[in-house]
């Protein structure tokens, strides 16, 4: 890699691995992590609890050391802790005798007096997170969301390469929640910084970040935008832990242009892009429950399967239809306001989807 291809990186991992040694043996905690994070993206690092993301955002802050492997940031080697990387966790730790304003410039303060400059900086971030008429205030007199749009002022204060979020919002209700997720991406775009932000939410991966990573014990499974995660999932596990899926465990067929079929009975088929699958291959399929159409008969050259009613499950936006096939259950999402009459349990009903909306898994 060129030096001028590294000026466009924040962050990048070469066969990173973590070993923690305990009395019970090594436990590999990340496992040969490769990825790069170019300068100003919102990445969210995403997986179930001990996947590992947060070890990994430590190593990337320097606060833990790589087993083997090699991370920089702003294309320095990462060997201790960075300066250039700001970090905002749950509990936003403010002083309780500070004043906002003092808060968000308790960093600088540590190390002397403050600059003119960076006091002009201090005000501008509590402009930005719309809390200036809050800056004389004590901490104890905000709301739990105030407190954490003063602690993302005071993390990027210093100007920070990147800003490492380790789960921020995790303490707020979910109406606030969501409207802190807007916030934080509001933020983001208009300062430019880089965010890596570590989550298990996958309803807050897909809202707020450019990329997303899904580590699984230990390993990233996947990098790629929102939609190449949801759409295009490379893993078994990408595809069950991102959104809902239907698993179809199937054998090819046969091979018909650039997609594979399985035949399961007259005019029932399971239609999928080949991707150099080959006849008699056993195969599992994934399609999103909102690409299976549904109604009393089809035609088409898609996937079609007929069924029965299971279940109906009413979730407000939408309603979930459970129907027993052939090739096992399978559950298609029909919107609130699409008419639903005559669909209940027991009542016959044709499945249909585009051969684009299946992937091997």
């Amino acid at each position: 890699m060129s030096a001028e291809t590294d000026t466009f990186k924040a962050i990048t991992a070469s066969h990173v691995r973590k070993i923690y040694e305990t009395p019970s043996g090594a436990v590999e905690a990340v496992a040969e992590a490769d990825f790069e994070i170019a300068r100003g993206d919102f990445v969210a690092i995403l997986g179930p609890s001990g996947c590992g993301k947060s070890t990994l955002m430590l190593m990337i802050a320097g606060l833990e050391a790589a087993t083997s492997g090699t991370i920089t940031l702003d294309g320095l080697p990462v060997s201790g802790p960075q300066i250039d990387a700001g970090m905002m966790f749950q509990d936003p730790t403010l002083l309780p005798w500070r004043s906002v304003l003092e808060n968000v410039l308790f960093p600088i303060d540590m190390r002397g007096a403050v600059p003119a400059e960076s006091r002009v900086r201090a005000e501008s971030l509590l402009r930005m997170v719309d809390l200036w008429a809050f800056r004389d205030k004590r901490p104890r007199e905000l709301s739990g969301g105030m407190r954490q749009r003063v602690a993302l002022a005071r993390a990027l204060v210093n100007r920070p390469a990147a800003l490492l979020l380790g789960e921020p919002l995790g303490a707020l209700d979910v109406k606030l929640r969501k409207h802190m997720q807007l916030e934080l991406k509001r933020i983001q775009h208009e300062l430019g910084t880089t965010f890596v932000y570590v989550t298990h939410d996958q309803e807050e991966a897909l809202a707020m970040s450019d990329r997303i990573a899904v580590m699984n014990r230990g390993q990233v499974e996947q990098l790629g935008t929102p939609r190449e995660i949801y759409e295009h999932p490379r893993t078994a596990f990408v595809a069950d832990f991102i959104g809902s899926l239907n698993a179809l465990e199937l054998t090819i067929d046969e091979l018909v242009g650039e997609y594979s079929v399985t035949r399961l009975g007259d005019d029932e088929r399971v239609v999928a892009p080949a991707s150099g699958r080959r006849v008699g291959d056993a195969v599992r399929v994934g399609v999103r429950p909102e690409h299976v159409q549904m109604g009393t008969d089809s035609t088409g050259q898609g996937s079609r399967l007929t069924g029965t009613i299971a279940q109906v499950v009413y979730l407000g936006m939408y309603t979930q239809f459970h129907v027993d096939t052939r090739a096992g259950r399978i559950v298609s999402h029909r919107l609130a306001d699409e008419s639903a009459a005559g669909l209940e349990a027991g009542s016959p009903v044709t499945l249909t989807w585009s051969p684009e909306h299946a992937s091997f898994l």
